[in-house]
């Protein structure tokens, strides 16, 4: 009997230890599938106190407050921040900061879900002045959580509000039933916890009845117009301004008249803009570096500074300049529609201590300067098989405005490491062409695609006689082949020397567009790579971009067709 129990405790023994090392196995090597937590139960809250929209910013106690460090994930007001964010515009120097900023638009019911808003930044008399997309959620209980972005510049900081309780209706005689219900002032509605009175947002309803632009404010709303109008009688409709009697024309700074027409004018140091009536400080943009000249006389006793405040700006006697590039000094990259745009921000703060240049006084106690460069995404280079010896570079002038240099080179080989310069190549029908769309400078963040590239019998890139390498992003001809490269913006391909028909057509031209996206939108147009489309869908506006490309084209070469075996 003992041995037959023996027998069985140790056959028991070895049964769990296999059932153990199942387990330990399938623990190691099983998917664990990550569950997604809902925002209304996962969430950071905000309870700072100078995030209340009635807390006034007072230079003179602290420095302004920054949200530089919120980087996407789920929040919600509480505490003396707030209930929620406000729908109405805030004035700037609140909120612990200079450029507040607020939710532009209703919150959503509980049942609508996720929902996108866009949310604005108060500066300098402009409601929005900067915006950006942010997510809402309602939750049960009555209160909002808010999927939140970093802020591209200082100083921003997302607001909270306190939003009036509603009146309870009061029930007087014997047939009245108290319902409990309550009542919301006009221009308020009640939330979704029945106590609460949001904020009526009536821009939402025909645009608030205004022509033009729809300003939501605390339980009112305002219309206003673009430059060069103004509002009418009826305070809806805009109207063309017709000289200076009327708001200075327009003119942020001088309006002269001159006969029957009037022209606005700018202090020293300041230029206009490109809507002819603002003036603005002078921003040179560049690939390689963005310049900025402040005339002293506006900065006084002021210290400048960047967002990164060891990038300070250098006296030359009668300006302050800064310069910076894209890559430093704190500045950030947007990919918005059909530009890319790198921000910045100029901040003059009192000196400790009296300047070298005899500043001893100060004007104003705060400068604010938003820099802002406008890249185009979209490039048109064009390049024969023998390359432009200069290379010269696209340029495209305007306020504020540059472009990213490419260039279209020819390379010697596959390793794509040296282009033809000093020599013009002769390519055989036999030989493979080797080319490549280079950047001249690196940046981080952005990735690049060749949307199209094509070949033509002459330079001009109308030309009827077309043939296709590379279509909506995918390679047209077998032939192409695309080869790996160390820099994420640069793209190299291959394909065999060909020529057109025609004894006369013995030169080969290419013109490539490429298309420059944000490196992390899973969405651009640069992720979703190759895209096929119906041609006869998108002909005519293919070729109104062409029209206007082609005033911004490289053209080089050509590359003379060796036919002899």
């Amino acid at each position: 009997m003992l041995l037959f129990h023996s027998i069985a405790w140790t056959w028991t023994a070895h049964i769990l230890q296999i059932l153990l090392f199942a387990f330990c196995l399938y623990s190691r090597f099983s998917v664990v599938t990550p569950i997604a937590l809902d925002p209304c139960s996962a969430y950071i809250s905000l309870n700072e106190p100078w995030r209340n929209t009635d807390h006034v910013f007072n230079e003179s106690q602290r420095q302004p407050m920054c949200d530089n460090k919120l980087d996407g994930e789920w929040y919600r007001f509480t505490g003396m921040a707030g209930d929620a964010m406000p729908t109405f515009c805030i004035p700037e120097n609140h909120c612990g900061t200079h450029a507040p900023i607020w939710l532009n638009g209703s919150h959503p019911k509980e049942s609508d879900g996720i929902v996108q808003r866009q949310a604005c930044a108060s500066f300098n008399n402009n409601c929005c002045l900067w915006n950006t997309s942010i997510e809402v959620k309602a939750c049960p209980g009555g209160y909002y959580v808010y999927h939140l972005t970093k802020p591209s510049v200082c100083f921003h900081t997302y607001c909270g509000h306190f939003y009036d309780i509603c009146d309870v209706i009061e029930c007087h005689g014997q047939q009245c039933l108290d319902t409990g219900d309550c009542m919301c002032a006009e221009g308020t509605t009640l939330g979704p916890d029945r106590q609460t009175c949001l904020d009526e947002n009536e821009c939402e309803q025909n645009n608030g009845g205004c022509s033009e632009t729809c300003v939501n404010l605390k339980n009112s709303h305002r219309c206003e117009c673009g430059t060069r109008r103004v509002l009418g009688r009826d305070g809806r409709t805009c109207e063309e301004i017709e000289g200076c009697h009327n708001n200075n024309g327009g003119c942020s700074h001088d309006c002269l008249m001159v006969g029957s027409k009037y022209q606005c004018q700018c202090p020293r140091g300041l230029v206009l803009s490109d809507d002819n009536h603002t003036c603005q400080v002078p921003v040179m943009c560049k690939p390689s570096s963005i310049e900025v000249a402040v005339p002293r006389d506006l900065v006084g006793g002021l210290e400048l500074f960047l967002s990164n405040s060891s990038c300070k700006g250098v006296s030359n006697g009668t300006h302050v300049n800064i310069n910076f590039t894209l890559k430093s000094c704190g500045t950030t990259l947007d990919v918005v529609n059909d530009k890319i745009i790198a921000s910045n921000l100029v901040t003059g703060m009192p000196k400790q201590t009296p300047g070298s240049n005899g500043d001893i006084i100060i004007r104003t106690s705060k400068l604010l300067i938003p820099v802002t460069c406008e890249f185009p995404r979209l490039y048109t280079i064009s390049e024969g098989y023998v390359p432009n010896l200069k290379n010269t570079l696209l340029e495209i002038q305007g306020r504020s405005r540059g472009s990213f240099p490419f260039t279209l080179e020819i390379f010697k080989d596959k390793d794509f490491e040296e282009p033809y310069r000093e020599t013009l190549p002769l390519l055989k029908l036999r030989d493979s062409l080797y080319f490549g769309i280079e950047p001249l400078m690196r940046v981080s963040g952005l990735e690049t695609l060749v949307e199209s590239c094509f070949a033509t019998p002459t330079s001009k890139i109308d030309e009827i006689m077309k043939y296709y390498l590379i279509q909506d992003g995918c390679a047209s001809d077998d032939t192409v082949k695309q080869y790996t490269s160390k820099d994420h913006l640069a793209k190299h391909f291959q394909v065999p020397v060909f020529k057109f028909v025609g004894k006369d057509n013995k030169e080969v031209f290419l013109h490539c567009r490429v298309l420059v996206c944000g490196a992390l939108d899973e969405r651009s147009r640069c992720a979703q790579g190759c895209r096929r489309r119906m041609r006869r869908a998108v002909d005519t506006k293919e070729e109104a971009e062409a029209s206007h490309l082609g005033k911004h084209v490289l053209t080089g070469g050509p590359i003379m067709i060796d036919l002899e075996q």
